[in-house]
């Protein structure tokens, strides 16, 4: 990995590289990564700097990465990110909704670098992909297991921010947990963070308060298993394993697994067959992983999560798929009605059975 020292000072060699000088034939492939977060939050910024590490070890000298963490998602962004490109960088990965105007800003500067930008919905010019994960699919799954697995038919879920793939996440595990309890309930705490353990913490401990038995998260750090195991409640990992966080009341996890995707667009980038595309992958994909479900979840429903699972990696079922209402009663999906990925993309409202407001 090219440290940052090393970035920095490279930045005066910027005019040779603005003006086309010719890279010589055996100079690395240089890639930068802006992450939200930390390395070390096990969650999401973790997920994504195992593909970094998994580009590095596929191609091997032929490519060199660095990176930079907790980056805001602002007017830091653009100047990291220009930073990345004036110091080499070929192509850049840009790791959270919030950096999309920041990388469209400096793609339109610079075309010809490589723009990858997770989660977001704007390409402005050719030179930015956009890629996303279908995470809905994998609190489907989840979602299944909980209503399966509460007590108190209270169910808890810690939210990051009121954007789509977010509220796609609650109503999907809101779905399937009710389709097999309709007696549960969900309780959202909107925590205005991706990063925050203590935030993270306190909204977990509000939830048990609540009386939650079964805790849920959209956000990075592995704090509310901390308190989830303390409090002897069922939690679920989110992004990576987190496993080892709390080994005995984590039931299963969320996997992002962008390896294959990073070493397939920088494969792309490099021998040429790069386009702009926009990318939503999943279960299928190998995008969206269902980490290890233990024993704690009974043996007949591991096997229809695994169902699941399997059903809809194969194209077979959709999580969204009709008849279901709007949280308003309003008819949305008609019965075998699929949602259209337009829809799912733009997703800003809850659907019937949850109680509370979207903030805005």
């Amino acid at each position: 990995m090219k440290s940052m020292t090393k970035l920095l000072a490279s930045a005066a060699l910027a005019t040779a590289t603005l003006t086309g000088a010719a890279m010589a034939q055996d100079d690395p492939f240089e890639i930068g990564f802006v992450y939200v977060g930390a390395t070390g939050d096990y969650g999401w910024t973790y997920e994504h700097d195992q593909g970094r590490q998994a580009v590095e070890e596929h191609f091997g000298d032929a490519v060199e990465t660095t990176f930079v963490e907790n980056v805001p998602e602002g007017a830091d962004a653009e100047r990291v990110i220009t930073q990345m490109i004036l110091g080499g960088a070929d192509m850049i990965f840009t790791t959270s909704f919030g950096f999309m105007d920041a990388t469209n800003n400096v793609a339109a500067r610079f075309p010809d670098v490589y723009f990858e930008h997770a989660t977001g919905y704007r390409r402005d010019t050719p030179n930015v992909s956009t890629y996303s994960s279908r995470f809905y699919e994998g609190r489907a799954v989840i979602g299944h297991i909980a209503g399966h697995l509460t007590e108190t038919n209270t169910i808890g879920y810690i939210a990051s921010y009121p954007i789509p793939e977010v509220i796609r996440g609650i109503n999907s595990a809101f779905l399937h947990a009710r389709e097999v309890n309709p007696d549960v309930e969900m309780r959202v705490v909107w925590v205005y963070t991706w990063f925050d353990p203590a935030a993270e913490a306190d909204a977990a401990q509000a939830l048990i308060d609540a009386g939650v038995d079964v805790l849920m998260q959209h956000t990075d750090s592995t704090a509310p298993q901390t308190v989830a195991q303390e409090a002897g409640i069922l939690s679920f990992g989110q992004a990576s394993d987190m496993i080892q966080f709390a080994p005995r009341p984590r039931v299963a996890s969320i996997i992002d697994n962008w390896s294959p995707y990073y070493i397939e667009r920088v494969g792309a980038a490099m021998d040429g067959t790069w386009e702009s595309t926009d990318t939503f992958g999943g279960i299928d994909t190998g995008m969206v992983v269902i980490g290890e479900m233990t024993e704690v979840i009974p043996e007949d429903v591991r096997a229809s999560a695994q169902a699941m699972i399997d059903a809809i990696g194969a194209g077979e079922y959709h999580p969204f798929t009709g008849p279901i209402n709007r949280q308003d009663g309003t008819a949305w999906l008609a019965e075998g009605e699929v949602a259209d990925d337009a829809t799912l993309i733009g997703m800003d409202f809850y659907v019937e059975g949850l109680t509370g407001e979207i903030p805005n």
